[in-house]
């Protein structure tokens, strides 16, 4: 049942609600299309999405696998896009449902709605080559490349005179990302002013690759992008949209919206790292390549001032990870290593840190041993700004002044700690771990949420097929709609406060999947308790037993890394005698190859741990067992994870209830999803976590998932 906020939509947005309501029917326009189905759960999703549209209300819907959420949004966003001369924006998570809504759902639409609509994919401008940039790199290309750098330089130009749309996904072979960076679009070099350069680079009779995205991007009425674009955007605009979020005139729908969250709370912050600044510092000069645009403009003054603030970034990063590591050890009972020349060592597998703990204990990390260089540096190159002669070079040296400022501002916000409300830590990353950041994130991204999407004049619609904490079948408990005796479901409040979708209508709608047939639970009861000497011993013993029932074809999913580890090794010699080939994350194969591996080998079981419990696609056989070791609880190790629950303590509240149980919740059913993809899908759900049954709040995992056969082992 759809919660409705205001008055109904009038004579032309009933027809329109009419008419999406018809196009999803039997006997509709969908019908059309290849392979339809007729799932009444899509229709009541589209209508609710045309109503809400009409309205200009907000929608937070969760709509089960299988039941075809793409179409039920896509048609009503089309016919009130085209109709309204409205900007449809549509935002997911995940590669894979950006590709299939371009290239499979949107030509289809194409083909058989009734109205004329244009679509495209908005990608982040530095995915489109600049020709005017290319241009001038080749003209400069011995000061600004080494040897093999000029010839990868060499293979973009080659490339630039054969390719179609410019940009990265059109290579075989992406290029060196430090080549790519000094030819391919940005904001204060590649403008339409500037940037409407004919020569023989390129196809675009005088506009540059991305100026003729851009011109697609503005002319069409269904935009597709991912989260972190979005609010990568939403982000730097200085005000509000006039009757839009990014475009005037739009509205947005989320797909995959049980991630925004934790998307938003990334990009709305600051995530600064030691690689950055080094990168940005040697575009302008590196020591060691003696390259940069400072070498091609051969200017010493400039040279010496940028390899000394390269020397006092190195050592407040280094200062930063010595205290990391002094702390970590001191936690761990451990005596401090040297760390005279430790940037060399393997880094240790120590968690975030927060600033507040670095800054009392290490007083030394002062502003001033970055900022305060930063700003001579940037006033140098203003100076040269100032003196040159060479309009393309002057606009470089300005956009390295620009991200000189933000870094200066980003290192100085994060010492002061000066945005509210704000929790500020420091880790490493980078498949080395030798890459240090500098994070701040808003604590509760629901008021930004709030003002910035839902208190605007237009629509937004949140989707995902696990946005609740409760099945749809099983929201008997209700919360009176805002305005009339209607209920809501109250298995999306959680979701819905998280997000600041406090006046959005909530809708859930079920899977049209026949859970009873195709799924069985199975619940271990006499499961230890992991402080048990014997947890191991009895952990292993029933993945054992559990993949021999379906002979692979099993994901074992994990909360923990290293017990993971030690389980897979105990299980291997098992597996090798059975033939059943066994996949663990973290062993040094590719997460998309090791899923690839696991769909082709039938006799096959994958160990995995976060990434895995979630946007994960195995239809069919090769997936016909998950196993899920502990419920999945997160451990409070991490600051941004502390300071929520912290918050919630603070004004009282309880956070087990209020936070750290809704939230093993949607991931607990976000791992069970993984199993029944399609309508002839078949399989088994193990719960190796007796909690479920021994704890007052283990029903309520229970009750979050689909009714299906259970069996208590």
């Amino acid at each position: 049942m759809i919660s409705t906020i205001g008055s109904r939509p009038d004579g032309s947005g009933v027809d329109r609600v009419k008419q999406v309501e018809n196009v999803c029917s039997p006997s509709g326009l969908l019908s059309r299309s290849k392979n339809f189905e007729y799932r009444p759960q899509q229709q009541q999703m589209a209508v609710a999405v045309a109503r809400a549209l009409e309205m200009k209300e907000h929608l937070v819907v969760e709509a089960g696998t299988g039941v075809g959420k793409s179409l039920a949004y896509l048609v009503p966003a089309i016919l009130f896009a085209a109709t309204n001369k409205r900007k449809a924006v549509v935002s997911t998570h995940t590669i894979n449902l950006q590709e299939q809504l371009v290239e499979k759902d949107l030509p289809v639409l194409v083909k058989i709605l009734p109205v004329k609509f244009h679509f495209a994919m908005l990608k982040g401008r530095q995915n489109y080559l600049c020709t005017r940039r290319l241009h001038k790199a080749m003209q400069q290309a011995d000061s600004l490349f080494t040897s093999p750098e000029v010839e990868e330089l060499r293979r973009i130009y080659d490339w630039s005179k054969q390719t179609n749309d410019g940009s990265l996904s059109d290579f075989d072979l992406e290029p060196d990302p430090k080549v790519w960076s000094q030819v391919c679009s940005e904001r204060g070099i590649c403008s339409p002013k500037i940037c409407g350069y004919a020569s023989e680079f390129g196809k675009q009779n005088g506009i540059c690759f991305f100026q003729r995205a851009r011109n697609r991007i503005l002319s069409a009425e269904v935009l597709v992008l991912n989260h972190t674009l979005f609010f990568t955007l939403l982000g730097g605009l200085e005000e509000v949209v006039d009757g839009g979020i990014l475009f005037k005139n739009d509205f947005v729908i989320f797909d995959e919206a049980h991630i925004v969250e934790n998307v938003a709370a990334r990009h709305i912050g600051l995530s600064l790292s030691s690689g950055q600044v080094r990168y940005a510092l040697h575009r302008l000069w590196n020591p060691k390549t003696t390259k940069g645009l400072l070498a091609a403009l051969r200017l010493g003054p400039g040279v010496k001032l940028a390899a000394d603030l390269l020397d006092e970034t190195d050592r407040f990063f280094a200062r930063l990870e010595e205290a990391c590591d002094e702390i970590a050890q001191k936690a761990q009972g451990q005596s401090p290593e040297p760390t005279r020349g430790s940037r060399g060592r393997a880094p240790s597998r120590s968690g975030p840190r927060t600033w507040t703990e670095l800054r009392v204990r290490h007083p030394e990390i002062v502003p001033d041993n970055v900022t305060l260089p930063i700003q001579r540096l940037r006033e140098a190159v203003s100076d040269l700004v100032r003196a040159s002669d060479d309009k393309d070079t002057g606009q470089e040296l300005l956009e390295c002044n620009r991200r000189l400022a933000e870094l200066s501002e980003g290192v100085a916000m994060f010492l002061s700690q000066s945005a509210k409300d704000h929790v500020y830590w420091v880790e490493r990353a980078g498949r080395t771990q030798k890459n240090l950041v500098l994070n701040a994130a808003p604590v509760d991204v629901a008021d930004f949420l709030r003002h910035r999407l839902f208190g605007s004049h237009t629509s937004v619609v949140m989707t995902s097929a696990t946005l609740a904490t409760s099945s749809v079948a099983k929201t008997a408990d209700r919360r009176p709609r805002t305005t009339d005796a209607d209920k809501a479901p109250a298995g999306l409040q959680y979701f819905a406060r998280r997000v600041g979708a406090d006046v959005a209508a909530l809708l859930q709608v079920g899977s049209p999947f026949d859970y009873e047939r195709q799924m069985k639970l199975f619940v271990v009861k006499k499961m230890p308790d992991p402080r048990e000497a014997d947890y191991d011993d009895a952990l292993t013993h029933w993945i054992e037993h559990f993949v021999k029932m379906t002979h692979g074809k099993a994901f074992v999913l994990f909360t923990n890394f290293r017990l993971m580890q030690q389980i897979s090794l105990r299980v291997q010699p098992v597996f090798d005698r059975l033939g059943i080939a066994c996949f663990v994350q973290g062993t040094g194969i590719p997460r998309s190859t090791m899923l690839e591996r696991f769909k082709e080998d039938l006799n096959s079981v994958l160990f995995g741990t976060d990434s895995f419990w979630q946007g994960v696609d195995v239809p069919g056989e090769a997936l016909s067992n998950v196993i899920i070791t502990r419920l999945p609880f997160a451990v409070p190790d991490h600051p941004l994870i502390e300071a929520r629950i912290e918050a919630i303590e603070a004004r009282g509240g309880n956070s087990f209830t209020e936070f750290s149980l809704p939230e093993a919740i949607l991931k607990f059913r976000q791992g069970v999803g993984r199993l029944i993809r399609g309508k002839t899908d078949t399989g088994i759900v193990v719960v190796l976590d007796n909690r479920v049954l021994t704890k007052r709040y283990g029903q309520a995992f229970l009750d979050a998932l689909p009714k299906c056969p259970m069996e208590v082992t």
